[in-house]
């Protein structure tokens, strides 16, 4: 049984998330304690123990310890199996950071994870940008996936739907994103019951402040959303992206400006791919190989490589102009 200091590094969801995954993978048991221990309010929370289930749900594990609160999880795989899986958050608790525990697994073995919750959350990535820039990153690997966005779900009541499916299971290539075809520049704007000009006033805020063409503009209002009111705004640039979500008192004008300046600031550092991205697909190295440069050896990506090198993978990392990640 292999035990984890939940508290260290990052301290929170992303020990959790990455340390499931990785049993699941490896069939290695783990126990993980002290689980978001200096946080304002520690132990686990709704999407934690959704992330958890959902792993837990393709690989038949036995666990304890899920409970809202609790500090210490013990999960117990077994041999991973295609799964089609429904998860309900319960929350506004982030699908995005759900399907990034699962999808790891998932790709091994194939099937579909279709979960309710929130698509547009703070300190997460919007739903928008891992359809668009973290799944294709993937497919441009050879992750055979699909993604539909079924409704939209923001703070506080959530009520999105999202639905993955992995097709086609088998390995990656190695990972090298800069021989793979570059994303263009794109912005994904977003609204549920707000006027339309809303989303219209956040995507053209976002391009002005980038100086992108007309053409690279995708505005999409939702005809189902979910129960709640809000807005986002998610930019992309070759393999780097970044978002904002809106608030009431919030122009929709500066809900664009946000988006843009945090893109800016990651396309003006050295590296192929933005920090975030990168702690998402370091568990995608460490499996199939390969090397790419982020801009930034954050916070989550230390956590990231802590967790790895507890399972066996040891990762290369050399900081010069951007970061180097290697196997």
């Amino acid at each position: 049984m292999l035990a984890i200091e939940g508290s260290v590094l990052e301290g929170g969801g992303q020990i959790i998330r990455t340390a499931v995954g990785l049993s699941a993978i490896t069939g290695t048991p783990v126990t993980i304690n002290s689980i978001r221990a200096g946080r304002e309010r520690p132990g686990l929370k709704a999407q934690h123990i959704a992330a958890v289930k959902a792993v837990a749900k393709i690989c038949n594990a036995r666990c304890e310890g899920l409970t809202i609160g609790s500090n210490r999880v013990v999960f117990i795989p077994g041999d991973p199996v295609r799964n089609d899986i429904h998860i309900d958050i319960g929350t506004a608790g982030s699908i995005p950071l759900v399907i990034q525990a699962w999808l790891p697994v998932a790709l091994q073995v194939g099937g579909t994870l279709t979960i309710s919750g929130g698509t547009e959350v703070e300190n997460s990535p919007t739903i928008d940008y891992v359809q668009h820039l973290h799944m294709n990153f993937l497919k441009q690997h050879g992750a055979d996936l699909i993604m539909t966005v079924i409704r939209r779900g923001y703070y506080p009541e959530g009520g999105g739907q999202v639905r993955v499916e992995v097709r086609k299971p088998g390995e990656l290539e190695p990972l090298n994103p800069a021989t793979q075809d570059i994303p263009g520049q794109e912005i994904f704007s977003n609204s549920a019951h707000l006027p339309p000009h809303v989303a219209e006033r956040q995507a053209e805020s976002a391009r002005i402040h980038l100086g992108y063409t007309g053409d690279a503009v995708h505005i999409h209002n939702d005809i189902r959303p979910g129960p709640g009111t809000g807005s986002s705004v998610t930019v992309i640039s070759g393999w780097k992206g970044s978002s904002a979500i809106g608030r009431r008192g919030l122009p929709a004008e500066k809900v664009g400006e946000i988006a843009a300046g945090r893109l800016m600031d990651e396309i003006k550092k050295p590296g192929t791919i933005d920090m975030h991205l990168a702690d998402q697909v370091l568990i995608y190295l460490a499996r199939y190989g390969g090397s790419f440069t982020a801009t930034e050896f954050s916070l989550h990506s230390r956590t990231v490589c802590f967790v790895l090198a507890l399972f066996g993978f040891r990762l290369r990392v050399r900081q010069n102009r951007g970061v180097v990640f290697s196997k």
